[in-house]
């Protein structure tokens, strides 16, 4: 795992493009128009990563599943039988909550979501989401002591297996379909939710999207989001490499 993950880091934005910008540096002398060419790449590249419209134009070609209206969350039980939460990593021994570690930002804001649909729709929660590099809490464990503990909602499950999106759709239909249960509303982000729903039908699932999180709407950034922005640049590396997942998935699964 550790190594698989280097490599991922070097192959996709803005690993690569660090590369490219070495590249022209070592090839400056011998190769003075590649280097040119790796040069512009890879400073066009991390330019265009730091553009806040660059995050909103490239979203809207992910976020293909619309908003669940607000009037329809109390009759999701009716077209659901259970509220599946994907987990979006840890942040690891917070000294502000005495050292234990806790969801990330992303991973709490499917959680406040999910939280909003049980309480509407009465349906019961499972929480997906495995350990990182095997340590212990798994993420589906952090999620469900914050939806309890925050919110006062019980999960009734947690699949705590899953490394990747094809694990969390395998690993809950286990734990779900000897159970009866074959439809789910699937809370993730917005730009992860065409994967997620893709996965969870290959699972055997009839899916109720619900998204969150959305990043190609227009959140009224100075200067029409032609400023770099550091948060864009963490935005696109996530669009990145969820265009890459969507690809490899169609490949490999």
């Amino acid at each position: 795992m550790p190594i698989r993950f280097f490599i991922k880091q070097w192959l996709m934005p803005p690993g690569v493009l660090f590369v490219l910008l070495l590249a022209a540096w070592w090839l400056r002398r011998q190769r003075p128009r590649l280097a040119a060419l790796c040069f512009a790449a890879g400073l066009g590249g991390l330019w265009l990563m730091s553009l806040p419209l660059v995050v909103q134009q490239a979203a809207r070609l992910l976020e293909t599943e619309p908003p669940l209206a607000t009037a329809d969350w109390a009759g999701l039980a009716s077209k659901a039988d259970a509220i599946v939460v994907l987990g979006a990593g840890r942040e690891r021994g917070d000294p502000a909550w005495g050292g234990g570690d806790q969801p990330t930002a992303t991973a709490f804001e499917r959680i406040r979501f999910a939280a909003q649909l049980a309480k509407a729709s009465g349906l019961p929660v499972l929480t997906s989401g495995g350990l990182h590099y095997g340590t212990p809490p798994s993420e589906a464990r952090l999620m469900a002591d914050r939806l309890r503990e925050d919110f006062a909602v019980p999960v009734k499950w947690q699949e705590q297996a899953s490394r990747t999106t094809w694990e969390n759709a395998q690993f809950s239909a286990k734990l779900l379909q000897p159970l009866g249960i074959r439809r789910v509303v699937v809370v993730t982000q917005a730009w992860h939710m065409q994967r997620s729903r893709w996965c969870f039908e290959r699972a055997g699932f009839e899916v109720v999207p619900a998204p969150v999180g959305f990043l190609g709407r227009d959140h009224a950034r100075p200067f029409a989001g032609l400023l770099p922005e550091s948060r864009a640049m963490w935005q696109s590396g996530q669009l990145l490499n969820e265009a890459a997942g969507l690809v490899g998935y169609r490949l490999f699964y």
